[in-house]
């Protein structure tokens, strides 16, 4: 039985609903939204911040150094350790509290990494294609029609070099994880089967 089942996934590919339902049917805890309302409690940092910095890096090295300084002289009093890399300590903290206390989903921030010295847990990737993304981030996420697959696209990139810069590891590579499972082809409901399946053996 696996106590732990962490989410990545793809923008628009349905991983955060998959996450919610596969919680619900286990009776696990379920971790995105609310890890974030936790780290915005034990840091000080409003939760706006933390959603946006606490998956992504942008591309841009100056942006990152401008954005971090400011932050660090005004919510950390110039502490000089990035508020970025202050900001992913806590998260990986809070997230190694609740795997050790509870049965949970997390979905993002690294968690497959950060507990990959855990044999108790299931780390699974979602992904999708474009067209189901795109629709989905219309319908769901209010995304612009016009721009869907760019903006997805950044989105995406942005996680992958948050990855990488935290883990020195590459985001969606399936040596990373147990699983890697595409939501067009098994649909959300289909997901969540396969995964809760899995979760009990």
């Amino acid at each position: 039985m696996k106590r732990i089942i962490t989410i990545s996934r793809e923008c628009g590919s349905g991983g955060r609903t998959i996450g919610r339902k596969l919680a619900q049917k286990l009776g696990y805890a379920f971790y995105d939204r609310e890890l974030i309302d936790r780290v915005s409690k034990e840091s000080g940092l409003a939760k706006e911040f933390i959603e946006e910095q606490g998956e992504h890096i942008t591309g841009s090295l100056l942006f990152n150094i401008a954005t971090n300084m400011s932050y660090a002289t005004h919510v950390f009093g110039g502490n000089l350790l990035p508020i970025q890399d202050q900001l992913y300590v806590v998260q990986s903290d809070i997230i190694k509290d609740i795997a050790q206390k509870e049965l949970c989903v997390i979905v993002g921030r690294c968690a497959d990494y950060i507990l990959a010295d855990r044999d108790d847990c299931l780390h699974v990737f979602i992904r999708a294609e474009m067209a189901d993304k795109s629709r989905r981030a219309v319908e769901d996420y209010h995304f612009e029609p016009e721009n869907v697959e760019k903006a997805l696209r950044k989105r995406d990139k942005a996680r992958a070099n948050h990855y990488k810069y935290y883990t020195d590891q590459e985001w969606g590579d399936i040596k990373n994880y147990d699983i890697v499972l595409n939501s067009t082809a098994f649909g959300i409901d289909g997901c969540v089967e396969l995964l809760a399946a899995l979760a009990k053996k």
